[in-house]
């Protein structure tokens, strides 16, 4: 099923029939008049994966323990100072 986009609104439209068989006034955005084109991302969006690891890639090193024992913050969330909340 192909589908229009409106460039000026962003507005998506499907269709069953590609853009050359319709009429001039099928053409248009229906919300704001402007001329409506094929949608650019209808096919699949990768075609390849961007990263691979290697087969014999043992990963990252083993660190050891965690560095970090407790939480972060000890007391509690500054107040704001006109009192109000978020």
């Amino acid at each position: 099923m192909p589908s229009l986009v409106c460039r000026t609104c962003g507005r998506k439209i499907f269709t069953t029939a590609p853009i050359t068989a319709l009429f001039e006034e099928e053409r248009r955005c229906p919300r704001c008049g402007a001329y409506l084109e094929p949608d650019r991302r209808s096919g699949p969006r990768r075609v390849a994966h961007r990263r691979h690891n290697p087969a014999q890639d043992p990963g990252p090193p083993e660190s050891g323990p965690e560095r970090r024992n407790g939480e972060r913050r000890d007391g509690e969330r500054r107040r704001p100072e006109n009192g109000g909340g978020r």
